[in-house]
């Protein structure tokens, strides 16, 4: 039985990338989408396509639905357990920035609210949901024995990713909703991880840096400049297959000893120079 992940956020930039990431290695997926059903299906097809490419035979379906939203978040969980069972790996990519850029002064209530909402209430309630479900999970299988050395039935090690951003340590003051809502979500990685350790499900946060989708693609030629003058070291663009790839590594348990972890994925950017 191939494991199972629930990616929000998935029809596109580093959402897609995870997927695809995820696809090669047999994971069988919900992807997750607000309204844009022909990128959610260009989406599972490119999963599939990645799938087969690597040698596995997976199954992948799309679900609309909003995180900042109760209901859909029950929905959204409801449908993956029907489709996929009990969930191996969710990932909280889902995120969204503000319409406009606007100084720290001049911050709309309007805009703070929809951002919270999106990039810390969405992630939280659907990790408090998920978490619960993993948990008991493993008590399931723990007491009827499952997963033990020589039952041939495969571990279960559950694992929540919550996709972050290096905004939630930089200041930038024209858009002050995006940062204090990724700050938000590291300590929220932090508290469903002390929570959920001794249950047997790890929580990691990850960092991109500087990654090529069309939510930078506005300020390409600002983000170009400052790869020119070294920031950040590594002098390039990340792309959202370097993302999926970090995601890789906790979805295959290569970090068996950690949780509460951040990885940073960025080029180098949160190192401190002189």
């Amino acid at each position: 039985m191939n494991r199972a992940a629930l990616i929000t956020g998935a029809s596109r930039g580093i959402g897609r990338g995870i997927a695809r990431a995820l696809a090669s290695r047999g994971f069988d997926l919900m992807l997750n989408y607000v309204r844009n059903a022909a990128a959610a299906d260009e989406a599972s097809a490119a999963c599939l396509e990645a799938a087969r490419e690597a040698g596995h035979a997976i199954r992948v379906r799309a679900c609309s639905a909003d995180v900042a939203v109760a209901a859909d978040r029950d929905r959204l969980l409801a449908e993956a357990r029907s489709f996929l069972g009990p969930l191996d790996l969710l990932v909280s990519n889902a995120g969204v920035a503000p319409e406009v850029r606007r100084d720290v002064l001049e911050t709309t209530e309007a805009s703070f609210d929809r951002l919270m909402a999106v990039n810390v209430k969405g992630p939280f309630f659907l990790a408090q949901q998920a978490g619960r479900e993993m948990a008991a999970e493993v008590g399931r299988r723990a007491a009827a024995g499952l997963g033990e050395a020589g039952d041939g039935v495969r571990a279960y090690r559950p694992r929540i990713v919550f996709i972050s951003s290096l905004s939630a340590y930089t200041a930038s003051v024209n858009r002050a909703e995006y940062c204090i809502s990724k700050a938000a979500l590291a300590m929220v990685t932090k508290l469903f991880a002390v929570r959920l350790a001794a249950e047997g499900v790890g929580v990691f946060e990850i960092r991109p840096g500087i990654v090529a989708t069309d939510m930078t693609e506005p300020v390409r030629a600002r983000y170009d400049a400052l790869l020119r003058e070294g920031i950040p070291p590594m002098r390039r663009w990340g792309t959202p297959e370097d993302i999926g790839r970090a995601v890789v590594a906790v979805a295959e348990d290569l970090l068996p000893f950690s949780t509460g972890e951040v990885l940073n994925v960025d080029g180098g950017f949160h190192l401190r120079q002189l």
